[in-house]
């Protein structure tokens, strides 16, 4: 006899998990959000706190107290942190006239910001950005002071993108060095930002820009027709603004919602995987450092065609190197960015403000904008010092991977 093999009947498939209802998801992405902006916050807080400290140690009537009468001694010290922190809060957020100087120098720290957070997703360090913000600036002022008779519909356009040619051309440079010779781009980057200061000097001193009625290195006025008008008659804010928030919403796009963008957070991530994939790492080294060159000369553009309205030597006071803390604090996302430009950019507003009232010198704002660095570059001694646990998927620095990712 033979036996009837038995066929066991197939298992039936899992049913697949229902998706999450929209509630649920929401609530996870906000939560997720809170969770990314502990550090920033807490070392912001930290920063003030060590930054009282410094007010009241420097403070010669607090010394002169403290051995005779202690408890006075603190009262008047912390009563000097308080009149000075809020001198420094009034003279920022306190009126329109605050506010709008504010907004005004956030304006280019957002655009330099942006530019030094899309290297750090493409696995590129530019700390060229200051370089490239010079040669936007004299750019967009070669159009700005040329070109007489054109509408402000086209003369205005024209500037501005040559602001952003000119930053891109410039950053073109330590572009295809990396990706043709291997060259460091914090090397090459640092070299060309002191090229830049010398280039722009020797373009004032030629007819092509110099005020004729000046001797000194001053540029002509740009003409009518290339300004960035204010955007309330009667405070200093301009449309500049208008275009450093369009540009963070297009850099947010191009990186998390483009193919090309892909491209630059995967050869950030893993150039390897990324060749291993079918993507050409040295045409996306070039192109990602041209369009964070464009932002920085945007930046530069922003503030001659919006502010300054003409060019002269030394007309960044150091946004290109402030853009590095702001890519850092922002944890390299463009909604990050504009909100830690608008922090430093009150802080710079409320610094002279802050002075008047007490008499603290305006270093102690450079102070504090340090101390927010070194905490925001060192993640895990914020959450030693307030004990903050670290999940599984939370861990890794800021730097772990693609300056950034």
């Amino acid at each position: 006899m033979t036996e009837t093999a038995v066929q066991a009947p197939m298992p039936e498939s899992a049913p697949e998990p229902a998706p999450a209802p929209r509630a649920t998801r929401l609530r996870n992405a906000v939560l997720g959000s809170a969770r990314q902006l502990v550090v920033p916050v807490l070392s912001i807080f930290t920063a003030l706190v060590i930054g009282a400290v410094v007010i009241v140690l420097s403070d010669p009537a607090f010394i002169g107290q403290i051995g005779t009468n202690p408890g006075a001694a603190f009262s008047d010290g912390f009563g000097a942190v308080g009149t000075a922190y809020w001198a420094l809060a009034r003279g920022s957020l306190g009126s329109p006239t605050a506010l709008s100087e504010t907004l005004l120098r956030a304006t280019p720290l957002i655009l330099a910001g942006l530019a030094v957070a899309l290297g750090f997703r493409a696995g590129l360090f530019n700390i060229g950005a200051e370089g490239q913000i010079y040669v936007g600036g004299m750019f967009a002022t070669y159009v700005g002071i040329n070109f007489q008779g054109l509408p402000f519909f086209v003369h205005l356009p024209l500037a501005i993108l040559a602001g952003a040619l000119g930053g891109a051309l410039w950053a073109f440079i330590p572009g295809i060095l990396k990706a043709r010779t291997g060259a460091h781009e914090v090397i090459t980057t640092i070299m060309l930002n002191y090229v830049a200061y010398r280039l722009v000097d020797f373009a004032l001193r030629q007819p092509l820009f110099q005020r004729p009625d000046r001797s000194d290195p001053v540029s002509r006025f740009i003409l009518d027709s290339a300004t960035l008008t204010r955007i309330i008659p009667d405070l200093r804010v301009h449309w500049g603004l208008a275009i450093a928030i369009v540009a963070a919403v297009l850099v947010s796009w191009l990186l998390f919602r483009s193919t090309k963008g892909f491209e630059f957070r995967a050869v950030g991530l893993n150039p390897s995987a990324a060749r291993y994939a079918g993507m050409s790492i040295a045409s996306t080294i070039v192109l990602a450092m041209m369009i964070s060159g464009a932002l920085a000369g945007l930046a530069g553009a922003s503030e001659i065609l919006g502010t300054n309205h003409r060019l002269t030597p030394g007309f960044s006071p150091g946004w290109g190197f402030d853009a590095i803390a702001l890519a850092l604090l922002g944890g390299s996302r463009p909604l990050g960015v504009v909100a830690a430009a608008l922090v430093f950019g009150a802080l710079r507003a409320g610094a002279t403000p802050m002075q008047a009232a007490t008499g603290i010198p305006i270093d102690l704002v450079v102070v504090i904008q340090a101390l927010v660095i070194m905490f925001i570059a060192a993640p895990a001694l914020v959450r030693a010092i307030y004990r903050i646990k670290v999940s599984a998927t939370g861990a890794g620095g800021i730097f772990s991977k693609g300056w950034g990712a």
